[in-house]
């Protein structure tokens, strides 16, 4: 089971001549890593006599779905797993995600055509965990942040986190705005409530705000979007992106997932204002999709190296 007492570390580390400190969320778990165990948290703490099925969609080699086919592996539930299309190489070599969700015991299905969240025992899960019940473990979280930005006596603090669904990015902004977390009010009135940058990686910015609106409609709460000039393709293999991957793990000696992450500290480098104040990153884990997307990398771009 998931230990859920214990805050996940904070790294110093200096990263092309400037400080961060890292939230390191990928040491949480290895099965919910970064923010699946977050998301997840409330259907992990929570009993649930009556579900016999978790019903969820996305991607074939979705982070989402190895942790669900994990938690539905634990409960002894049944795990149903929609997807659009699987590769052929990905059926003839099963490895990452998709091997892993297949070992615990996920159905996956071709097609969107039963995908209907109305039996009293199915549990369904919107695709990357985008879903009210995921504001539970997030305040966690955000207390987690709090606590350490007071202990560490910092006045103003960025926090900067890459979204795919920004249901993370959206419910640390809420909790920082005004969701009022426990242990919110225990900071000094001097100390600013950080401020949630993010980054649109799946579609741009404008779909990323409409993500935003489908589980809070006061824009209020929503964190500040940062982008690019360069519009960018999801899944798509950029050799800037390889290249930022590498040096992270150069001069960090930390493992950064290579889907979400690289894209995120390019973002966040091309804004200096954010940088202005103490910035916090936030590693969201899935490191265990690295295993399928380094090959390509690899092969796609040789003559780069570490």
């Amino acid at each position: 089971m998931l230990d859920v007492t214990k805050p996940s570390p904070v790294d110093s580390i200096t990263f092309n001549g400037h400080s961060f400190y890292v939230k390191r969320d990928d040491l949480l778990h290895p099965d919910f890593s970064g923010n699946k165990s977050r998301k997840f948290h409330y259907f992990l703490e929570n009993d649930f006599p009556d579900i016999k099925k978790i019903v969820s969609y996305g991607s074939a080699q979705s982070n989402a779905m190895y942790s669900l086919s994990v938690l539905a592996k634990m409960r002894g539930w049944e795990f149903e797993y929609f997807v659009d299309h699987i590769a052929e190489y990905l059926k003839e070599n099963p490895h990452g995600n998709y091997a892993g969700a297949l070992e615990n015991g996920m159905q996956i299905h071709v097609g969107r055509g039963i995908l209907t969240p109305t039996h009293k025992n199915t549990l369904f899960i919107e695709e990357g965990g985008r879903q009210k019940e995921a504001e539970y473990g997030i305040k966690i979280l955000a207390r987690e942040i709090l606590d350490w930005q007071k202990e560490k006596g910092i006045e103003a603090l960025n926090v900067f986190l890459p979204s795919g669904t920004g249901t993370t990015a959206l419910f640390l902004s809420k909790a920082f705005v005004g969701g009022h977390p426990k242990g919110i009010s225990s900071l000094r009135h001097s100390t600013l409530r950080p401020t949630v940058f993010t980054c649109a990686c799946v579609g741009d910015s404008a779909y990323l705000k409409k993500q935003f609106f489908e589980l809070e409609e006061d824009e209020k709460y929503h964190p500040h979007i940062l982008s690019l000039e360069k519009k960018h393709h999801f899944g798509k293999l950029y050799k800037d992106n390889y290249e930022i991957w590498l040096k992270l793990q150069k001069q960090t000696g930390v493992v950064f997932d290579l889907l979400y992450d690289p894209l995120g500290w390019r973002t966040l480098l091309a804004h200096p204002e954010v940088m202005s104040k103490p910035t916090l990153y936030i590693h969201q884990g899935g490191v265990l999709g690295n295993e399928s997307m380094l090959p390509r990398y690899e092969r796609k771009y040789p003559s780069i190296s570490e």
